[in-house]
């Protein structure tokens, strides 16, 4: 989604307005030596994006934006860095069974699995987990490096990236969370985690603070 972007008469009729306001149409046009007709499209865009408001028989005055608009550029400046979770990783050459234990006792929907120099190497989910225990092989013999989902097909983001982005990341892969990295020559490494909930949690805030 993109901002709204003033070309450079738009610009100068906010000027015009915020020195002069309230100013009739005719008078900004004549300033600016065009015509109304000229300045009607301008006016128009400028009014329905909330930079300024207009009454009948007093003029255009300027407004600022619309909570709309504010609320908008704020969503789209929110950053991964900002809600990121810390990371709960385990080694390749963790058992499965090692593994359901350390799900469950912090709490989470998904593992990263990392090699001895820290570099993402898969991502355990539930149903990884669920599936493999499924049958009668011993869970304690099991490695993790056998189940999980490998590298290239993991989603990752970086703590850059906007809230917008590594939501719809998350949402056109189907899944409930991924790792934040950072690329390093050997390899991408674990800084942090994503979830559906931190992401629902920062627009619920963003949503308080503009008392919608």
């Amino acid at each position: 989604m993109s901002l709204i972007e003033l070309n450079k008469r738009q610009d100068a009729i906010l000027q015009i307005v915020k020195e002069n306001g309230p100013i009739t149409g005719e008078h900004i046009a004549e300033r600016l030596g065009l015509t109304r007709a000229t300045l009607r499209p301008d006016l128009a865009i400028l009014t329905m994006a909330g930079f300024l408001d207009a009454r009948p028989r007093v003029g255009y005055f300027y407004a600022g934006k619309k909570s709309a608009v504010v609320l908008t550029e704020s969503m789209l400046n929110l950053k991964v860095k900002d809600f990121q979770a810390s990371p709960v990783v385990v080694l390749d050459q963790m058992t499965v069974y090692d593994a359901i234990i350390h799900m469950f006792s912090e709490d989470v929907g998904t593992l990263f699995v990392i090699d001895g120099d820290e570099i993402l190497q898969g991502v355990l989910s539930r149903k990884d987990l669920l599936r493999s225990s499924i049958g009668s092989q011993d869970l304690n013999k099991i490695p993790v490096h056998m189940i999980m989902t490998r590298m290239p097909n993991i989603a990752y983001c970086k703590n850059s990236d906007t809230l917008v982005d590594a939501a719809k990341k998350l949402i056109e892969r189907a899944i409930d969370s991924m790792p934040v990295v950072k690329e390093t020559e050997a390899g991408v490494q674990v800084i942090g985690r994503l979830t559906k909930t931190n992401i629902t949690r920062a627009f619920i805030s963003l949503a308080e603070t503009h008392d919608l």
